[in-house]
C-alpha cells in the first residue's frame, strides 16, 4: 500500500467522488484509509463514566485504498511510482510529471 498517513488524497468513486482530504489513518492489513471529513457516519454512543456524554456522534469511516488517488502539487490526482536515490532509499514519485511526492 503506497498511501500513508498525512498524504493529501482525492476520492475517485462513490458518493464522495471529487472530495479531497488528508489521510488520518491507514490500515495496510485491510487496504483501507480514513480520510478527514469524507465518508462520515452517525453513531449512537452510550454515556460512559461521569464525564463522557452520550448521543449521536459523527465518525469517519474507512474507504478502500483503491477508491482514492494521491494529489500531486503540480498536476493533481495521480498514481504513485517508485524510484531509488543515490543512498538506496525508496522515493515515491508522481507518474504524470515525475516529481517527488
Amino acid at each position: 500500500m503506497r498511501i500513508r498517513k498525512g498524504d493529501k488524497v482525492q476520492v475517485l468513486t462513490g458518493k464522495h467522488r471529487g472530495r479531497q482530504g488528508e489521510v488520518m489513518r491507514a490500515f495496510p492489513g485491510s487496504s483501507t484509509v480514513v480520510v478527514d471529513g469524507v465518508n462520515m457516519a452517525k453513531r449512537h454512543s452510550k454515556p460512559r463514566g461521569a464525564t463522557m456524554q452520550g448521543g449521536i456522534i459523527d465518525k469517519d469511516m474507512p474507504l478502500p485504498v483503491s477508491a482514492v488517488a494521491i494529489v500531486c502539487s503540480a498536476c493533481g490526482p495521480t498514481r504513485i511510482g517508485v524510484r531509488f536515490d543515490e543512498q538506496g532509499r525508496k522515493l515515491r514519485i508522481c507518474r504524470k510529471c515525475g516529481g517527488d511526492l
